[in-house]
């Protein structure tokens, strides 16, 4: 079976890896020039929602610039702009939106990660904290967790100049995730087939490869733990009990195009997926509680055995 698996698998998961890298590049193409023409969208912030999902060209851009769907965070992005010292970000709106956050910067129009601020690690006596750049283009993401009933996006300076006053959005404008895949098609599931299998190959396969495929974006103080999931396969974690009392453990349960089918925060030291129809993937992200941000504990997560029928993985210190 694993031989008849391989003939199968491989040639689609190349042509679909090759599919992937040429959408990627055309789209995000067509993005760039968009934003860089349309200056006003790029001066406002755009937190994800149903009605931004539904505008022409944002789904696919999301499906190839960041598939893996964080079902946890509130995210909005700003940009691009032009800095030719300094970007600063008001704290205070965004403290009192979320317990926990991080802002990312990225470079314009390579969307390469430049630095990040992050909510535990910031002096928090001013309202405003300042990061001094090199003249350039650049974007802003901001992802929101244990976010608050009233949800602010802060207002952006660029070089002591107000660039963008604060923005307002409702508390469930994550409903959305909840329909997301009904925009299942061929388009997506061809995109994403190749995902599954270097994951299912993975011992095979340089893990920095998997992971950077896998994690395209992945934030800066996160710890990730991902595999496949073949269909009527369980999943049964172990987790430490001192990982559950200082971390959030964030768990997404993806369809094979990537789009998220559950998602849950796991509270319990045994968690159970009952066996799914499908075949898929999840993701586990683990962040420091806001109350420990300063935790000296590192977390490590393991696969300990697998069969055809269940996966048993163990998070621990």
């Amino acid at each position: 079976m694993k031989k008849i698996f391989l003939l199968w698998e491989i040639p689609l998961a190349l042509l679909s890896f090759v599919f992937y890298k040429v959408m990627k590049l055309l789209i995000g193409n067509l993005f760039t020039v968009y934003l860089t023409l349309n200056k006003k969208k790029a001066s406002q912030w755009r937190v994800l929602s149903k009605k931004m999902i539904n505008a022409p060209l944002i789904l696919p851009v999301l499906m190839t610039k960041g598939p893996r769907w964080n079902t946890h965070a509130v995210i909005g992005t700003l940009g691009p702009f032009t800095v030719n010292e300094s970007i600063a970000i008001n704290i205070k709106t965004a403290n009192n939106s979320a317990r926990s956050w991080i802002a990312v910067i990225y470079s314009f129009p390579a969307y390469k990660t430049v630095t990040s601020i992050e909510s535990d690690k910031i002096n928090q006596d001013n309202d405003w904290h300042t990061v001094k750049l090199p003249s350039g283009k650049y974007s802003l993401g901001v992802r929101y967790y244990n976010r608050s009933e009233a949800i602010n996006y802060p207002a952006i300076k660029l070089d002591d100049s107000l660039f963008v006053d604060s923005y307002s959005v409702p508390s469930n404008i994550n409903d959305y995730y909840y329909d997301l895949i009904k925009a299942k098609n061929w388009f997506y599931s061809s995109l994403h087939y190749y995902i599954f299998t270097i994951l299912k190959l993975r011992d095979y396969l340089p893990e920095s490869f998997v992971r950077r495929e896998y994690l395209p974006v992945g934030a800066p103080d996160t710890h990730f733990a991902y595999n496949y999931l073949d269909s009527q396969q369980a999943l049964q974690i172990a987790i430490e009990p001192e990982i559950i009392e200082q971390f959030d453990i964030y768990f997404t349960l993806y369809d094979r195009s990537s789009l998220p089918l559950s998602w849950c925060i796991i509270t319990e030291p045994k968690y159970l997926l009952s066996p799914q129809d499908n075949k898929g993937y999840f993701l586990l992200r683990i962040r420091p509680k806001p109350e420990h941000s300063d935790t000296t504990f590192k977390v490590k997560s393991e696969l300990l055995n697998i069969d055809s029928s269940i996966q048993h993985w163990v998070v621990s210190s």
